[in-house]
């Protein structure tokens, strides 16, 4: 952060945050969460991205009518609002509570499997319900793992979002590695030695490989296969399921099957695939859970009319 040029603008931007998140703490989880749902809901549908979110649907399930691609753009911005609102609450958030604020895990004897080893293992998800929720819940079952961060604009509110992903983490604060070529080095080295590592993968990457993503074409990273098969870890998949305000269900998968065709080239085509199959069959499931504001196929299908 010190070789950054800290600006009025962004002390102003970091005031800003801070007061949002204070405000979240007063309020509990359960408010918080349902506040900034409501607030995100109403403002989010008015937003030029949300044209984009529209369009993907539109590519991606294109049964689906005006009324109800306008019914999931409200709910991925209600979602998204929730998980705002929640995110300085993870660290208190208990598990299995009868009611209210919580979160559970099914699928937990896949990570105590996983706990009980040594080695390497990769977890994959995708940005799904609150998926924030995903490292300091996978750890409380003894397994947790280092992640890919995208740093914020302003390094104050990075800084802010650290600090609350390290608090949610507590007792053990895992590596995050920068999203680039250097923090992709750090993260393969880190998984050499054997380190837990969790990857999102549902983001357009340019210079990926093609696979298909609600049968079309989308450049998709190829790093957690390339890792996968490199090492022949582990491959855990997993999403979090959003049950009410600040209320958590972390589906837990069992280990994905590794290609091995003896053509490495195949292999990594075959695991990327597998990995897009797998995470359109969660978005299916509720696709109002998914972050739909991003591009993710080719730029020449936003230019078609709808």
């Amino acid at each position: 952060m010190s070789d950054v040029r800290i600006t009025r603008l962004m002390r102003l931007e970091a005031r800003v945050a801070q007061a949002l998140l204070d405000l979240f703490l007063r309020m509990g989880p359960a408010r918080a969460s349902s506040f900034a749902g409501r607030f995100c809901r109403f403002i989010g549908p008015l937003l030029p991205v949300s044209k984009i979110a529209d369009k993907n649907l539109q590519l991606a399930m294109p049964d689906l009518n005006a009324t109800e691609r306008a019914r999931i753009v409200r709910g991925v911005w209600e979602n998204l609002g929730r998980t705002v609102g929640e995110l300085p609450h993870l660290s208190r958030l208990q598990e299995n509570t009868p009611s209210g604020p919580g979160f559970e895990v099914k699928g937990a004897e896949y990570l105590e499997e996983q706990a009980r080893r040594s080695g390497a293992v990769l977890f994959v998800s995708g940005h799904i319900g609150n998926w924030e929720m995903l490292p300091p819940g996978v750890a409380r079952h003894g397994t947790p793992f280092a992640s890919f961060y995208r740093a914020a604009g302003n390094p104050l509110i990075d800084a802010m979002i650290r600090n609350l992903r390290d608090t949610a983490m507590a007792p053990t604060p895992m590596p995050l590695f920068a999203k680039g070529a250097r923090g992709a080095r750090e993260a393969l080295a880190y998984v050499s030695k054997g380190g837990r590592l969790g990857m999102l993968v549902d983001q357009k990457m340019n210079d990926g490989v093609e696979a298909t993503f609600f049968g079309r074409p989308a450049m998709t990273a190829p790093a957690l296969a390339a890792m996968a098969l490199r090492y022949r870890c582990a491959v855990i998949p997993g999403y979090v399921e959003r049950l009410g305000p600040a209320r958590l269900r972390i589906v837990v998968e069992p280990p994905m099957e590794l290609p091995d065709t003896g053509d490495k080239k195949q292999d990594l085509s075959l695991m990327v695939q597998a990995v897009n199959d797998r995470l359109e069959s969660w978005i299916r499931q509720k696709p109002e859970s998914w972050l739909w504001l991003h591009r993710r196929w080719p730029k020449e299908l936003y230019k078609q009319k709808s």
